[in-house]
Order: structure tokens, then sequence, then C-alpha cells
């Protein structure tokens, strides 16, 4: 029997879908998702759904422009985080770099991602041979995620 591989898309529960869409689609170079086709946007094609507008924000997601990396989907939920994310996203903001380098490069990132409403939690040093070094950061709705 053959296995077959699998297409993995990444759920964030959150309180404001489309706010939340925007920064990680920012932060990964993403783009949002395209309405379904015959409809110039969402608001349009949620409107002929019968979606009445305060539920409007109830979903968004974002989709790699060149199509090879996962769809990131975010859902409104009631209630907020309480507790440290189990599973997190690592961005890899300095792919190949190292020491001092790679340090800055991952702080000129950060600094951008705060300026779209990114915390910065912590930063860990290069600790070779196995630690590079990188830095935890929280999304404007607290999950954390690593620069790495």
């Amino acid at each position: 029997m053959t296995e077959q591989t699998r297409t993995v898309q990444i759920t964030f529960d959150c309180a404001d879908p489309a706010a939340l869409a925007a920064f990680w689609a920012t932060t990964l170079g993403y783009r949002l998702q395209d309405p379904p086709g015959g409809f110039e946007s969402w608001d349009q094609a949620l409107e002929a759904m019968g979606v009445p507008p305060e539920r409007r924000n109830d979903a968004s997601a974002v989709v790699d422009p060149a199509g090879t990396g996962p769809r990131v989907f975010f859902q409104r939920v009631p209630e907020g985080k309480q507790a440290k994310n189990r599973v997190h996203l690592d961005v890899r903001a300095a792919p190949g770099l190292s020491g001092d380098a790679r340090m800055a490069a991952l702080e000129a990132e950060a600094e951008r991602l705060v300026s779209h409403g990114a915390t910065r939690l912590q930063r860990h040093e290069p600790a070779p041979p196995l630690g590079a070094g990188h830095l935890i950061m929280a999304d404007p709705e607290g999950n954390e995620f690593c620069l790495d």
C-alpha cells in the first residue's frame, strides 16, 4: 500500500480574524486569500451567501503567492488565549546567516514586525554548536512565534 502525503493548513483561534490575517500576511509575505470566483470582494461574496454583517469577520485566510507554503486560516472563537502555545511557527528570517549577522537580521525583522503589532518577548543568543540564536515574539493576539 502506498502512503499519500497530506497538505497542511495552520489554524489560529482568535478574536479578530481579519486583523490577524493581515498581520500574518505581512509577516510571511503571503496574501489574503481571494474571494470565490465571480466575486470582486469577500464582502460581496458573503453578502450573496446571506452572511449577516456582524458575522463577516468570523474567518479569514492567507495563502502563499507561490502556492508552495501552507494556507493559514483564522477563525473567531469566544475565549481568549490562556496559556503558552504548545505549537508555534518559526519564521525563517535569517537563513544561511550566523553570529552577529544572523542576530542583526533577526533584530531588523523584529523591529519591522513590532511596527505591525507584534511584541518582542525574548532574545536567545547564539550558543554553538547547536544554538544559532533566535528571538521569541508574539503576534497581536499573544500567540508566540520565533524569528529563526
